[in-house]
């Protein structure tokens, strides 16, 4: 029997947590079907169907599913997850809501988070904020699934022909409705998309002098912008900056925490980057030990000669 993954998409296109499930999936040795469940949706399940390694796209458009909303969602996947063995998602914001719902509803229960495939039972994921990573083994009639993006390389987005296949909705639950959002707009990459990191801690003092300091190194780099928990509880950016494990996990190519002590919690988002450079004051700061490169000194001194020296 084939495996269900749960694409991630606004509509239009694909989103880069749906390419690094399909190879999580691909792991199953399973045919891939993709689900894309949205509103006026052809064009991500046209992108769908182009991945390579999928096999077949189901495309469910109702406007039940413009908003993603988790009970909506929940109860088309539950309707169709008998026909597979496992239901993969991307342990994103939406996939971490609608998925174990699903699960619930189909009396299963779910392996939250997984870094590896070991077998068609058997998963790895990470415990103790990453400190610790335990082998799982599902004897769930029907496995649950999320895959943690960073842990996975991306599919690759052509080279795919699958067929795309209309079928029905599970109309809207009535269990929620969808009232606003408030979404921050930036020209920086996407802060679990981007290839080059700067972030930034609680020692940068303030906002004023965490934009100051970030944004010119950032501009000049062409990377998303992260900050650690204690930078944003201290209100210098909103909540959507934050990195660790209750924030964003990132994997860049290149990561740099500027005045990031480096708390077990901030670690376990960011310590998949290829390539750490820390710069801190303290020498004795933990992030030290992640870091490939280390720079011990007064970061209002070094970052602003770091930026001026990217641009020569």
């Amino acid at each position: 029997m084939p495996t269900l993954l749960i694409a991630e998409h606004d509509h239009k296109s694909l989103k880069p947590a749906t390419l690094n499930a399909v190879t999580a999936a691909a792991k199953l040795g399973q045919p891939i079907t993709i689900l894309v469940a949205g509103h006026n949706a052809d064009a991500a399940a046209k992108a769908a169907a182009s991945v390579a390694g999928v096999a077949e796209v189901l495309h469910a458009d109702d406007a039940a599913y413009v908003h993603f909303l988790a009970e909506n969602m929940a109860a088309l996947i539950a309707k169709l997850a008998p026909n597979y063995t496992h239901v993969m998602a991307p342990a994103t914001s939406n996939g971490k809501n609608y998925l174990p719902r699903a699960a619930g509803l189909c009396g299963c229960a779910q392996v939250s988070d997984i870094i590896s495939v070991e077998s068609a039972d058997t998963f790895t994921r990470p415990i103790y904020a990453g400190n610790a990573i335990a082998t799982v083994q599902s004897k769930a009639k029907i496995k649950f699934i999320t895959v943690r993006g960073t842990a996975f390389d991306a599919a690759a987005a052509t080279g795919g022909s699958a067929a795309v296949k209309k079928i029905d909705g599970a109309g809207d639950s009535g269990l929620s409705k969808f009232v606003g959002e408030e979404l921050s707009k930036s020209e920086r990459p996407e802060l679990t998309a981007a290839r080059i990191v700067v972030s930034g801690g609680r020692a940068l003092g303030s906002g004023e002098v965490f934009k100051k300091l970030l944004e010119p190194l950032a501009d000049k780099l062409n990377a998303a912008i992260g900050a650690s928990r204690a930078a944003v509880d201290a209100g210098y950016v909103p909540n959507d900056y934050q990195v660790g494990q209750t924030g964003k996990v990132v994997a860049p190519d290149l990561y740099i925490a500027i005045g990031i002590s480096g708390a077990i919690q901030h670690l376990a988002g960011m310590k998949d980057s290829k390539v750490i450079v820390a710069i801190n004051k303290d020498a004795d700061a933990p992030i030290f030990q992640l870091a490939d490169y280390g720079l011990i000194g007064d970061l209002f001194q070094i970052v602003p000669e770091l930026t001026e020296k990217l641009g020569k």
